[in-house]
């Protein structure tokens, strides 16, 4: 089938099979999957990819193996690239509660329905929003919509014979053969050493053995790499070890173990000083783009005017969207959840209505935002944590003037927060789904209602994942914590933290072992889970402190300031990304250490094509594919990660082959993968 220039693929006189049962079971399933992979990622390294494309070559191969159409492929694709922008939502937000003290236990049923609740109606609402804004900029010539032409051509690729699925399931492969190798103690998935310098140390680490981080760093290249791992140097290499320093500098006993202190001083002072330059980085992202935001926000307006004329005549298949009236009960009923939840958290009638008027009308704003901005960046650019914390120190501050305080205010805070954040990532993906819809020919309000059957699978198991991860981690730590003091004949632990749940007193390993998970973490002082050393889960964190500094004001500002005037020297300095720098420092050094190794196994094969003068069609095809063998590589690794989280959350003792796998061996499977991710691509371009 032949395509015209500027007509769709599929002409909107034919009719094909479209939204069929296999293409919407495989796209639930789809975005399930996406949903789970997305959110192992942003917690762990606290970026996200985007789903599409991985969608894109698994719905294409499933349907067409099954003799499908390509519009069936589409409705596959779309479905189930929604779950990778719920999780974005969920995983910037849900963590946040138990970070802030509010969610403790964060596993519970109320909390579970409460979260799906959330989850739901804020992705729906995005949905909902698209409808209004879509023939505005979808229409627009003006907006490239670089990811959605991409995707578009997948499907088109494929009419033709040209399949990438072996490369994403070959990444697949061997990114969970990777990652369970690490499990199982064959490989050292980290390795650290303390270095004395005079009176101070340095703390040095390597790449963490993760194949999904490799992934990351090859997607998004050398130089967006090099600026992420900046901020860990940065953060490790000056900030943490001078801090430590100065701590002890008078001390007249020597520290007994500076690498236990520096890891501390991170935690405690220099994550707190990366908050507050993500917030920087934050506006700064907003301000940097307030002329498409202005453009955006103008044009979704203009459209909510009828025009004279319109609705006389029924419009073609290709052109018609969810029904206006349809939407508006929708919405109407998603208002009326939205108090109801806002009253659950905050307990005031008032507030919770004040809340839910408020958190539409930025809502509708940031999503109409947000798809105008897909059609500029695509969806892995748009800035969804920057409008989210937006919306989060306006409805702080509009709490504060109400009269909320402690753990309600914070709560409500950050319900309003989830909403918002849901519903703009998931207007963006939707947006950027409905033009490669427009592109193939495509009835638009069958995108739009089967990503509503994606939103809810996605969201109905979202909280189920991010509780796994959380307690199995914690699980994980504190069974390795009490292996260690057994085998070193400890009988007891000193407690002296500021946890209300705990008694400041001795317990016995006997008593840790009858305390819940979380108090378990506390008492021992594991770190794990939500915003540990394994999940930092960043901009949770980022959400956490900035609500309950407002509200409660209970956070150090000094240091969030500190961090404020460091984002505005990283401006001033022209530093391309000052969020990706602080997002740097807030993580360990060895995730954004070996998000960089990613980025060095790409910079390779980009010195490659430009040494061996490749022309435009040569260095897109080397790019598809190894794009296509990172995602896999992210995605394996994070069916291995949540099943040993399962796992460990269930008390299922884990086989550990090796009590001290050599991290050489590590370094090497590395190279290998490495390997893998340049000589592929070259290959497939000779």
């Amino acid at each position: 089938m032949e395509q015209k220039s500027g007509e769709p693929f599929v002409p909107a006189h034919v009719e094909m099979p479209e939204a069929t049962p296999r293409a919407l079971v495989l796209g639930v399933l789809m975005a399930v999957f996406m949903g789970a992979a997305n959110a192992y990622l942003g917690l762990k390294a606290g970026m996200t990819i985007a789903a599409t494309y991985t969608t894109a070559v698994l719905g294409m191969a499933i349907i067409k193996s099954l003799g499908g159409t390509i519009l069936e492929e589409n409705t596959a694709r779309t479905v189930g690239s929604i779950g990778g922008n719920v999780a974005a939502g969920a995983i910037f937000t849900l963590p946040a509660f138990f970070i802030a003290g509010i969610w403790r236990p964060f596993f519970s049923t109320s909390n579970y329905v409460v979260s799906t609740i959330m989850l739901v109606a804020g992705g729906i609402l995005g949905i909902l929003f698209v409808t209004i804004t879509r023939r505005v900029l979808v229409g627009n010539a003006e907006l490239p919509f670089p990811e959605s032409v991409a995707a578009a051509e997948i499907h088109k690729a494929g009419q033709r014979g040209q399949g990438g699925s072996r490369h994403l399931l070959a990444g697949m492969g061997l990114g969970a053969f990777f990652t369970l190798l690490t499990e199982v103690q064959v490989l050292a998935a980290k390795w650290q050493a303390t270095v004395g310098v005079g009176r101070g140390a340095l703390v040095v680490r390597g790449p963490e053995a993760s194949p999904a981080f490799l992934g990351v760093g090859y997607i998004i290249g050398p130089r967006l790499a090099g600026i992420n791992f900046s901020g860990g140097v940065l953060a490790w290499g000056l900030l943490a070890p001078a801090i430590a320093f100065f701590l002890h500098v008078g001390d007249a006993v020597p520290v007994a173990d500076w690498g236990a202190e520096i890891v501390r001083v991170w935690r405690d002072y220099v994550r707190l000083i990366a908050i507050g330059g993500m917030l920087v980085g934050a506006f700064y992202t907003l301000w940097r783009m307030r002329a498409s935001l202005v453009e955006g926000i103008a044009r979704s307006l203009a459209n909510l005017r009828p025009r004279r004329g319109e609705g006389e005549s029924a419009p073609v298949r290709t052109d018609r969207d969810l029904p206006v009236q349809v939407a508006a009960v929708g919405i109407g009923i998603i208002v009326a959840i939205m108090v109801f939840v806002f009253q659950w958290f905050a307990g005031n009638v008032t507030a919770a209505i004040v809340a839910a008027i408020v958190m539409l009308a930025l809502a509708f704003v940031f999503a109409a935002v947000s798809g105008y901005l897909v059609g500029i960046i695509g969806v892995s650019s748009n800035p969804t944590s920057g409008l989210t914390v937006t919306v989060l120190i306006s409805v702080a501050f509009l709490m504060v003037i109400l009269g909320l305080q402690g753990t309600t205010g914070v709560a409500a805070v950050l319900g309003v927060a989830a909403f918002t954040c849901v519903s703009v990532s998931v207007a963006g993906e939707m947006m950027q789904d409905l033009k490669a819809g427009h592109i193939l020919g495509c009835t638009p309000w069958r995108m739009q209602a089967g990503d509503m059957l994606g939103v809810t699978a996605a969201s109905l198991v979202m909280f189920l994942v991010l509780s796994v991860l959380h307690l199995g981690d914690i699980k994980s730590a504190v069974a390795d914590r009490m292996g260690e003091m057994q085998d070193r004949g400890a009988t007891t632990v000193e407690y002296a933290g500021a946890d209300a749940a705990l008694e400041r007193r001795a317990y016995t390993l006997d008593e840790v072992r009858g305390l819940a998970p979380e108090l378990q973490n506390e008492l021992l002082g594991t770190n794990a889970g939500f915003g540990g050393a394994k999940i930092p889960a960043p901009q949770a964190s980022l959400m956490a402190v900035v609500s309950r500094s407002i509200i409660e004001q209970k956070t150090d500002w000094i240091l969030i300031l500190v961090g404020v005037f460091m984002g505005l020297a990283f401006i001033l300095m022209q530093v391309k990304s000052p969020m990706l720098v602080s997002v740097g420092m807030y993580l360990p050094i060895e995730t954004s250490f070996a998000i960089f190794v990613g980025g060095l196994f790409k910079g390779l094969l980009e010195r490659t094509a430009e040494r061996r003068k490749w022309g435009p069609e040569r260095k897109d095809r080397a790019e598809n594919t190894g794009t296509l063998l990172a995602s896999g590589l992210i995605a394996g690794e994070a069916i291995i990660g949540i099943l040993f989280a399962a796992l460990a959350f269930g008390d299922v003792a884990l086989p550990e082959l090796f009590a001290n796998p050599s991290y050489l061996v590590s370094l090497a499977s590395m190279a290998i993968v490495g390997a893998f991710l340049v000589l592929v691509p070259r290959r497939e371009t000779t």
